[in-house]
């Protein structure tokens, strides 16, 4: 299969599997996000736009990974909280304790596919 775009439209299927959640919380989830509005076809086939791509992984972050509820979730999100965010910097590791021997380039490596993953995501 090969992969879309990043300004590809998405099915409902499509966001499902990329998120890990089933049609119907998506189908929740628009109606308990007002900003959430993808756009409908015949018969109500829904298509997402990247933007709403984008959001629908914000919300996901901030439900499953950040502990909100779905009306804290909805506050931050109308309050402009997405765009407000801090993006994390990154902090130096500290140096590892005596005879403990670290491997930098495998470190690196495993960055480097987690990179590679989130990019194509």
């Amino acid at each position: 299969m090969t992969e879309k775009s990043a300004d590809a439209f998405r099915t409902i299927g499509e966001m499902a599997e990329a998120l890990g959640v089933r049609t119907h919380i998506l189908r929740y989830w628009e109606e308990q996000f007002p900003m959430l509005k993808p756009l409908t076809r015949a018969g109500g086939r829904r298509l997402y736009r990247p933007e709403d791509v984008a959001l629908l992984h914000t919300i996901y972050r901030l439900l499953h990974s950040e502990g909100y509820t779905i009306k804290g979730a909805r506050k931050f999100l109308t309050s402009g909280g997405a765009k407000a965010a801090p993006v994390p910097t990154p902090v130096a590791a500290p140096a590892p304790a005596a005879g403990i021997s670290v491997d930098l380039s495998a470190l690196r490596a495993v960055r480097d596919r987690l990179n590679a993953a989130l990019q194509a995501a």
